[in-house]
């Protein structure tokens, strides 16, 4: 069941699907329970439920002659559905080559993408790593795009909080 309601306080129109004991409103966040709300419509298509408010906001805003000369949303969605070009049509009517763009896309201008937070890197280095030492752990973080400097604090502060040890050089998570 849907249903096209509003609000007392701002006006706004939107629908609702189902039915619960309480409504708030997207707009102004005005709670009511759903009974006190005005339905303007309820039906079991969406598609109905939205062609109405669709109306509705067109008339408020004076455009209700232009909204009734336009097809329902189902046939104006399936006119689309028929009038879409690719995105290699569409870069190539550009003058553009689009294998050339494509391979442009997976370069990242960044340099080597890590996958995470920089602390992350840090961590898993020194759980895919055996017996890392501070050179390793720089060493992993930098292929990963992360700099020296922030791996050697996140060591640091890692053995200060307990939650890695250091011992001859090497370090193991605790």
């Amino acid at each position: 069941m849907y249903a096209v309601v509003g609000c007392s306080e701002c006006s706004h129109l939107w629908l609702i699907e189902g039915r619960s004991e309480t409504t708030q409103c997207p707009r102004c966040g005005t709670r009511r329970p759903y009974e006190k709300r005005k339905k303007f419509v309820e039906t079991d298509d969406p598609d109905h439920a939205r062609e109405v408010r669709a109306s509705m906001l067109a008339n408020r805003q004076g455009h209700g002659e232009a909204f009734a000369e336009l097809d329902s949303f189902a046939e104006l969605e399936t006119r689309v559905d028929g009038g879409v070009i690719s995105d290699e049509e569409y870069v190539a009517a550009a003058g553009l080559d689009a294998a050339e763009l494509e391979a442009t896309g997976e370069r990242d201008p960044r340099g080597p993408v890590r996958d995470g937070s920089k602390k992350d890197v840090v961590e898993r280095a020194l759980r895919e790593l055996d017996s890392p030492t501070e050179e390793d752990v720089v060493a992993y973080a930098a292929d990963r795009g992360v700099s020296a400097e922030y791996a050697t604090k996140a060591l640091e502060k890692l053995s200060r909080r307990g939650e890695v040890s250091e011992s001859g050089g090497e370090y193991r998570r605790l």
